[in-house]
């Protein structure tokens, strides 16, 4: 027999949870609504490296300005903060006008004990945070911002 699927039903694959419950309640018709949900991740992507005297941390944020990056550590915890506010703005040949804007803010926490607080060296290039942090064997209980180079 013949797998016959209705109209609009993606083949019977499932695109996140989000888009099954817009099917399942609301029906085909407003799945549009939530099809570009996967475009607004809720983190960003990082490395990290360790080595025998030092931690390397690598975090790609494409698309967002080093002056909306925030970098703190603070009771072992490096946290890093991150806000995106982007438009794009298409002018067509009728004076049309096209406004597209993204928003959003993102925070990443790691724990990193026995560092040297005062020897993290963070750099900004190319859409890529990169934080070294020195391994020490003292312990010493310090907070506070970390400058971005």
């Amino acid at each position: 027999m013949f797998s016959l699927r209705p109209y609009g039903q993606n083949h019977g694959h499932q695109k996140n949870a989000l888009s099954k419950f817009a099917r399942n309640f609301l029906g085909d018709d407003f799945e549009a609504l939530f099809e570009n949900v996967d475009n607004f991740p809720s983190s960003f992507r990082v490395d990290l490296r360790e080595t025998d005297n030092q931690y390397v941390l690598e975090a790609d944020l494409p698309g967002i300005n080093k002056e909306d990056i925030s970098l703190r550590y603070e009771n072992n915890y490096l946290t890093i903060s991150a806000n995106r506010n982007e438009t794009q703005e298409v002018k067509s040949e009728k004076d049309y006008v096209r406004r597209e804007r993204r928003f959003g803010q993102f925070q990443r926490n790691f724990y990193l004990d026995n560092i040297q607080e005062d020897k993290i060296d963070a750099k900004f290039d190319h859409g890529v945070l990169t934080v070294t942090l020195l391994k020490s064997d003292n312990v010493q209980a310090k907070q506070g911002n970390i400058p971005i180079q």
